[in-house]
């Protein structure tokens, strides 16, 4: 009896919590985006507004309805809505246009999620179309290249009618059931010839596509992604000694190939020299982060439209210049709680593949977030990735929905099925 109140008063602390996280969620956009909307008053229509309710309003019942139709972890939206929210209170201050273009792909975003949500339990047995993920990734990278144009020295975007869509970001959903389904099956490739690479060879032959489009900042993410599962699931430890030789290798090679890689490393090494050509989009970010100092210079007070594509690539260095410090490590601390989730949930599932796909998904956003946050900050060479649900770009945004669709949906709990016979084969 005693067991069964304190579990009642947990849950009532639970949503007690969930519903004042929603309540300051509610008010930081109302702050955000009125001063966004005041700043730029003069260039503001009356659909403008609307669009500032529409934010308001699918930012607050997308978190409700997971929290009402989703069996796991509801807080993942929870966060993933506040990235979103003070990302796009920034588009909105450098271009309400595009700040526009964001909240239409946020709503994709989040129909697409519960799509998929909604899709997952009804096919079983993902773990057996290995074959199926890797010919769409090559379908993916081969329509790129035919059909694709070059973009910041990376060929990597795709122009359908009036929509551009970047292939890519797309590539990463095949590329991790493909990672979740070779290591669920593990003991069955081990036992053909060479089986125990077959995952090293698909991914190779990845990366190679990526180099063919010069994309080397989204084959980065892949190859950390894979070693870092490998760290966990794989057996052989001379392999993942023998990958991290390889990608030192892979890197050299690409800045003796690649000219825009050279350029990368040189204003990384020392931006200053080329101040006023190639080194001034981070020179500039790293003014902005200085002038912010730790509570900002407020919206609209800062100068974020000095730095270069500050809406997409450099969105952190702007948020930290208008919202402070404080609100740059909130960014930091908050991507830090959904890898965490996203971890607890491989952990805690039951269900091999789902367990192996959790984990797969949180490196990924993990690693995404660190390369790009990385270079804005001049600890690494800058990469053309974008900040997940912050920056601005429909394709990261929608891909980025499924996959955190695929997360939620590995946090309930998933009978083993037929686990243990896999493991015996």
């Amino acid at each position: 009896m005693k067991m069964i109140k304190n579990e009642n008063i947990n849950i009532t602390r639970q949503r007690q919590y969930k519903n004042s996280a929603l309540f300051l969620l509610f008010v930081f956009e109302f702050l955000s985006l009125s001063l966004s909307m005041i700043y730029n008053a003069k260039h503001l229509q009356s659909r403008d507004f609307y669009s500032y309710l529409t934010i308001l309003i699918t930012t607050i019942l997308s978190t409700v309805l997971a929290n009402k139709f989703t069996r796991s972890d509801s807080i993942l939206l929870l966060i993933v809505n506040m990235l979103f929210s003070i990302g796009v209170a920034m588009i909105y201050r450098l271009d309400p246009a595009l700040g526009k273009k964001q909240l239409l792909f946020y709503i994709i975003g989040v129909v697409v999620f519960f799509i998929t949500y909604f899709i997952l339990p009804k096919i079983k047995n993902w773990d057996d179309y290995i074959i199926f993920y890797f010919v769409i990734s090559i379908v993916l990278f081969m329509a790129t290249l035919v059909f694709g144009f070059a973009s910041g020295g990376a060929k990597n975007w795709i122009v359908i009618g009036p929509i551009t869509i970047q292939p890519s970001e797309f590539i990463k959903i095949p590329f991790i059931f493909f990672v979740a389904s070779f290591y669920t099956n593990y003991n069955k490739y081990r036992k053909k010839a060479f089986g125990k690479y077959y995952l090293n060879i698909g991914i190779y032959f990845f990366i190679l596509m990526f180099f063919i489009q010069k994309e080397l900042g989204t084959a980065l993410i892949f190859f950390g992604t894979m070693i870092l599962t490998q760290f966990v699931y794989e057996r052989d430890r001379k392999l993942i000694l023998l990958n991290v030789i390889f990608t030192i290798l892979g890197a050299i090679l690409a800045y003796f190939l690649f000219s825009h890689i050279r350029v990368r490393v040189q204003t990384w090494l020392d931006p200053w020299s080329v101040i006023d050509d190639k080194g001034y989009q981070i020179t500039q970010s790293l003014f902005a982060l200085a002038s912010g100092g730790l509570f900002g210079t407020g919206i609209g007070l800062g100068r974020p439209d000095y730095i270069p594509v500050a809406e997409s690539d450099f969105i952190f260095p702007a948020i930290c210049e208008e919202y402070g410090i404080f609100m740059g490590i909130a960014v930091v601390l908050l991507f830090l709680i959904l890898v965490y989730r996203a971890i607890k949930i491989a952990l805690q599932q039951e269900n091999k593949f789902f367990s192996i796909l959790a984990f797969g998904i949180g490196g990924l956003f993990a690693l995404q977030t660190l390369i790009i946050l990385g270079g804005v900050l001049k600890l690494i060479p800058l990469t053309g990735v974008t900040l997940p649900f912050i920056s601005a770009g429909g394709s990261s945004m929608v891909s980025g929905f499924i996959l955190l669709a695929c997360l939620q949906y590995c946090g309930q709990k998933i009978e083993n099925g037929d686990d243990n016979e896999k493991e015996e084969r």
